[in-house]
């Protein structure tokens, strides 16, 4: 089925996929293509004290495929199939794989430490859902439902990796771009209530972008705690091929 066959969806869900390039050009979209640097408590506490700077992401608009690189210092890539995660040599080699990564989470020794394999997971997964956004919308194996002018949630399928399995998403009633989601990230554990709050847009691509994002703990009244912050992403480019 061509893009421009299908309409765009109804209600707030359509105001925001206008918002961000507008259904036909989403649903046409093949990939996208990113650049965006990374850090935050989190990623110190699984990881070590680093940040991630300058790193090159493409994935899939209509499916969980994603490619981060550089993902160390080798220049190895970071590539999610599905639920299965890899490490690849610059030329495509495979350096280490992991089937069905989500099942190893959060037990064991992953509570207090992630290998590799373990964070090109989280990395790829939660940026895949970060960017799609307006085709998730669109996916009929997300089942969405209006809360109010403002507010979406999502209940994810199995077979999609993603935080939880249902997440609430905040939009300015206005412009129809989004303000916070909330979710709880099940990899690191149940009490992981994130506020993820996006304080800024940017255009690229002939279309508008969330460019810096900051997850922060989420109080019981559902809004953001000042601190401390968890996870911050700076998005410096973004296009749809």
């Amino acid at each position: 089925m061509a893009a421009t066959d299908v309409a765009a969806p109804p209600g707030l869900a359509g105001r925001v996929v206008a918002a961000y390039g507008g259904a036909e050009r989403w649903r046409a979209a093949e990939k996208i293509e990113a650049r965006f640097d990374c850090g935050g408590l989190l990623f110190n506490w699984k990881r070590g004290p680093d940040n991630w700077r300058s790193l090159h992401i493409v994935c899939a608009a209509h499916r969980p495929q994603v490619r981060i690189e550089p993902f160390d210092r080798f220049n190895n890539a970071a590539v999610l199939d599905g639920g299965d995660v890899r490490i690849e040599r610059p030329g495509g080699d495979p350096v280490e794989i992991r089937y069905d990564a989500r099942s190893r989470f959060p037990a064991g020794r992953r509570i207090l430490r992630w290998d590799q394999l373990d964070f090109a997971y989280f990395l790829s997964y939660a940026l895949w859902n970060y960017l799609t956004l307006p085709a998730q919308l669109m996916n009929p194996d997300i089942a969405w439902r209006e809360v109010n002018d403002a507010t979406l949630e999502a209940i994810f399928p199995k077979h999609l990796p993603t935080h939880t399995k249902v997440q609430q998403y905040h939009f300015d009633p206005t412009t129809g771009l989004l303000k916070q989601f909330d979710y709880t990230a099940d990899v690191f554990g149940p009490w992981a209530k994130a506020a993820h709050t996006v304080t800024a847009h940017d255009h690229d691509d002939g279309l508008t972008y969330t460019s810096k994002r900051r997850v922060l703990p989420r109080a019981p009244s559902g809004k953001a705690l000042p601190g401390p912050l968890l996870i911050w992403a700076d998005i410096h480019s973004f296009r749809l091929t």
